[in-house]
């Protein structure tokens, strides 16, 4: 993805998160420099991979198969291993319309996936096989709103603003705005995006950088290389 693009895709997003009453933490607007000056007291942030995420997983059609996310906040693998601290993560992701999310699963976070607005959020969901890996013939049964509901494999969840499906680690899922841009919640265990995606296909999680202009705040994935 071009810089440029990804800096237009945060305005964008940020002007529709606002939208529906929502403001991003102020760490969310540091320039890069910024970021850098205060690295020591961010620690946490950086450590977390909390902030900007916007990924085409490799595949240069972010408008076709991509998503926003920004990390809110992500607790410690030490704590969830422990049982016990902040065993919590929590994002805002835009699903636009059409826009796939693809086939996946995690091996260990366990999430609530809630429209907060906007358009219908599709969801097909599939369930695995013994091994974990995808089975086109199996189904499951999820939480939608704290209510048992048994899916069919490939059934497909229309989530309408304000309700939310929570996915188990064996659930295999893929989403996308139905009839517009989508709004998401996710709250989940510890998130580690780096380790704990199953994608269906042979895909990556975060997108190759042509640095065609200055980045306006670093990603998740800048960390390592801008702040090294």
């Amino acid at each position: 993805m071009k810089r440029s693009t990804i800096n237009a895709i945060m305005a964008e997003a940020d002007d529709f998160i606002r939208s529906f009453g929502f403001v991003l933490p102020p760490f969310a607007y540091w320039t890069p420099d910024q970021m850098r000056a205060n690295r020591d007291i961010a620690g946490a942030v950086i450590a977390g991979r909390m902030g900007w995420d916007i990924t085409d997983y490799g595949q240069g059609r972010y408008d076709q198969m991509g998503l926003f996310l920004f990390t809110l906040r992500n607790g410690r693998l030490a704590d969830l291993q422990r049982g016990g601290g902040m065993c919590y993560a929590e994002k805002l992701l835009i699903s636009k319309q059409d826009q796939l999310s693809p086939m996946h699963r995690h091996y260990l976070k366990a999430e609530d996936i809630i429209n907060r607005g906007g358009a219908t959020l599709a969801v097909e969901l599939y369930g695995s096989a013994p091994d974990g890996s995808f089975d086109a013939n199996t189904g499951g049964r999820v939480m939608c709103d704290g209510i048992a509901r048994d899916y069919a494999p490939g059934e497909v969840l229309m989530l309408a603003p304000g309700e939310s499906v929570t996915l188990m680690p064996c659930d295999w899922h893929a989403f996308w705005g139905e009839g517009g841009d989508v709004l998401i919640g996710e709250v989940s265990t510890v998130n580690d995006d780096e380790t704990d995606n199953w994608f269906r296909d042979p895909i990556g999680r975060f997108a190759a950088i042509d640095e065609d202009e200055a980045p306006m705040h670093l990603l998740v994935s800048d960390y390592g290389k801008w702040l090294a």
